[in-house]
């Protein structure tokens, strides 16, 4: 009977590492790579510090993103959702342009979930404070380095894109915009 009891107790452990290892594999990783090339003169807006693709770098893509809770980890960067602006074309939710002063943003590709949260109202926590903006466009983790693209790289797979009015109200000083930790949730 105790040898019949010690399999049983280590089945049962075998059965809860086995579940551990299949959460654990379950994690977003890289889908591919695309090579870069240099942008024609003067088509890589580099308003807001963006990165151009540079000829023959290697830059990762994502198809996913991290797993999405209550309070979701991600890095806030900045972004201009204006004609002209270093988002390049229209958003991708209404095919429209958004003023730098409305709370908007875009998210990478696998928290957009294939425009699933177009223009739906996230919350975004950072700096102590919080702000609700609305989900206008993706961060595409994808594609990049291309006229679609504004010849930028592909977003990593943890970006919230946001326009100057979400680094406003989360009260970070001008000249630590670019790039910062903050934790996302869907609002209800």
């Amino acid at each position: 009977m105790k040898k019949q009891a010690g399999s049983s107790v280590f089945l049962v452990l075998l059965c809860v590492l086995y579940i551990f290892a299949s959460v654990e594999a379950q994690t977003c990783r890289p889908s591919g790579t695309i090579r870069g090339k240099t942008p024609p003169p003067g088509q890589c807006n580099t308003e807001n510090d963006s990165d151009c693709c540079k000829d023959g770098k290697l830059y990762t893509t994502y198809k996913c993103s991290p797993s999405v809770s209550s309070h979701t980890k991600a890095t806030l960067t900045l972004n201009s959702f204006q004609a002209g602006g270093d988002g390049g074309g229209p958003s991708e939710c209404d095919n429209q342009y958004h003023s730098d002063d409305d709370p908007v943003v875009a998210l990478s590709t696998g928290w957009f979930n294939n425009k699933s949260r177009c223009l739906k109202y996230i919350n975004v926590y950072g700096n102590g404070r919080s702000v609700r903006a609305k989900v206008v466009d993706e961060c595409d983790s994808t594609m990049g380095c291309d006229s679609d693209h504004d010849y930028q790289p592909p977003c990593p797979n943890n970006i919230v894109d946001a326009s100057k009015a979400v680094w406003k109200a989360l009260g970070v000083p001008k000249n630590n915009w670019g790039g910062m930790d903050i934790y996302w949730s869907d609002t209800d």
